[in-house]
């Protein structure tokens, strides 16, 4: 257990906005998470989103307290920990080849010709991909970034076959 604990806190892709862009908190739990944290309500529905304020170096600075869904969620390195498909060192290597991925694509969408607005890396890919979907053309975008498609499919790749999520098709 403590492998997992480890696993988890080391890495935060799940919570810095790599992977998943926000969290729905559950009705009875807002009242305590909202003296720990910022909550936002929309129809009535607390949420709030990624990259979270309560991550820091250290791993999540709320660990015990964390909201439910943060303690139900397990990607596919924690599962394939604890079905023994991957040790401990194979798993920080996978977490590292993601970061390094992800640092190399930010570097690539600093230098697109307009901006991208969130600062959630996950809510970027995604407002990414709908300027791709809507350049008719299909050329602009996809002609003048070849690298940056490929390196968004090897992302992709990556996350779908370790971590259980897809959040760019193409």
């Amino acid at each position: 257990m403590s492998e997992l604990l480890n696993i988890c806190l080391s890495c935060g892709v799940c919570c810095d906005g790599s992977l998943i862009g926000f969290v729905q908190l559950d009705n009875d739990e807002l009242p305590a998470l909202r003296k720990l944290m910022d909550i936002e309500e929309v129809d009535n529905i607390g949420l709030f989103l990624h990259p979270c304020t309560k991550l820091g170096c250290d791993g999540c600075t709320i660990y015990s307290q964390r909201p439910r869904q943060c303690g139900k969620f397990k990607c596919g390195i924690l599962k394939s920990i604890e079905k023994k498909e991957l040790d401990f060192d194979s798993a920080i290597e996978v977490i590292n080849v993601l970061k390094e991925k992800k640092i190399a694509i930010e570097k690539q969408l600093a230098t697109l010709p307009f901006e991208l607005h969130s600062p959630s890396f996950y809510f970027k890919i995604l407002e990414l991909k709908k300027l791709f979907l809507k350049d008719k053309s299909g050329l602009s975008l996809s002609q003048n970034n070849p690298e940056l498609i490929s390196n968004l499919k090897e992302l992709d790749k990556l996350v779908t076959k370790n971590f259980g999520i897809s959040f760019y098709e193409q």
